[in-house]
């Protein structure tokens, strides 16, 4: 079957690894990027022979597909918009917004339309949290209870070269990271019902410390720790914090706790990694690992599910609706941070369906 175009504005250093993926999916074929810098998209095109476009030339050429929106989050929107405008499907790197208001255009703009919108991350895709999944419906730790989530490190400045962004609005570690760990939640116990939170931030100035601005400071304008309780659907009740603020902790990503038994499940900001099940009181056991994408960096698997789904007219898995629930979820808890309150979510989505572990590399429907 014919492949789909894509076109790629964004040439910041994450499209590399979408550009190496790329090739082991029959159903991408990166064809053209483009970039706010000239240079970056000439050096992008050269290193994997594709074309060198403006944005606007990109979006009226009638032989793209889809665009790969890899841009700033503050700008994923418009840059998502411009391409359902042109007629395009678009797949934007995460979050899908800076807040949910401004993602009302897309979900408006879709409506009665046949156009997709995904987005990242895909890393639930990938093979440790598939086994993951598999375990979580095959009731392994049976009923699930409660849980714990943690992303806790030393903020950017420390080695990013330009961490203006991760302390300004759209900023921070919930915006900035939580889209892995609650993506790969939802894909684990299904969509959350309900948010509360507590948020601050620990230091109101940061100094910049590698790179040409280093000595330079950044004023906080967000908070940089964020603790959350989060109550989904099925009833689990699960504690994730995330920080900035932390130099060194003995948390595992991700536990889930069942009325069998307890997971640890890997980073859901990596493909690969563990998955330690235990029964009962019992010993930790490393559960064998049959999925594929466990094994490297397939940070373009949710850009290809898209692209065979809507050849194959099925659902894909990185969904409008499920980025947009991470969202919410994600405004909701510094909402409720904020006022105290504790927030129902509005937007739900549906638990994305679990890969095959059966397929060959490169299928992700039947």
């Amino acid at each position: 079957m014919t492949p789909l175009n894509i076109g790629l504005i964004g040439c910041g250093n994450i499209s590399d690894a979408y550009l190496t993926g790329a090739k082991r999916f029959p159903y991408l074929n990166m064809v053209a990027c483009a970039d706010i810098d000239p240079a970056a998209a000439s050096a992008k095109a050269e290193k994997y022979d594709l074309a060198h476009l403006a944005a606007d030339q990109m979006l009226a050429d009638p032989q793209i597909d889809i665009v790969l929106n890899l841009t700033t989050p503050q700008h994923h929107v418009s840059v998502a918009l411009s391409a359902l405008h042109a007629g395009k499907h678009t797949y934007s790197e995460k979050p899908l917004g800076v807040s949910l208001a401004e993602t009302d255009s897309l979900v408006d703009f879709v409506k009665g339309r046949d156009l997709r919108i995904g987005c990242a991350p895909d890393t639930f895709l990938g093979g440790a949290h598939q086994t993951a999944r598999k375990l979580m419906d095959a009731g392994a730790i049976g009923d699930p209870l409660a849980g714990t989530a943690f992303m806790m490190v030393p903020g950017h400045e420390s080695w990013h070269p330009n961490p203006e962004f991760y302390y300004k609005h759209g900023g921070g570690p919930l915006m900035d990271m939580g889209p892995y760990y609650l993506t790969d939640l939802i894909n684990l116990l299904g969509p959350v019902s309900t948010v509360c939170g507590t948020a601050k931030a620990s230091y109101r100035q940061r100094t910049i410390g590698s790179g040409d601005k280093q000595g330079e400071t950044i004023t906080v304008d967000v908070p940089t720790h964020i603790s959350a309780l989060l109550v989904f659907e099925n009833g689990a009740a699960v504690t994730l914090v995330t920080s900035f603020d932390v130099h060194k902790h003995g948390h595992n990503p991700i536990e889930i706790y069942g009325t069998k038994g307890s997971m640890i499940v890997a980073d859901p900001n990596d493909f690969d990694g563990d998955i330690l099940v235990s029964e009962g009181k019992g010993d930790w056991q490393t559960v064998d690992q049959k999925h594929l994408y466990g094994d490297g960096n397939y940070r373009i698997v949710g850009l290809a599910d898209m692209a065979e789904a809507i050849i194959k007219k099925r659902p894909h898995r990185a969904s409008l609706e499920l980025s947009r629930h991470v969202l919410e979820v994600m405004e909701s808890i510094l909402i409720a941070a904020e006022t105290g309150q504790t927030l129902t979510m509005e937007h739900q989505c549906q638990q994305p369906l679990p890969l095959s572990a059966e397929l060959p590399v490169g299928q992700l429907y039947e």
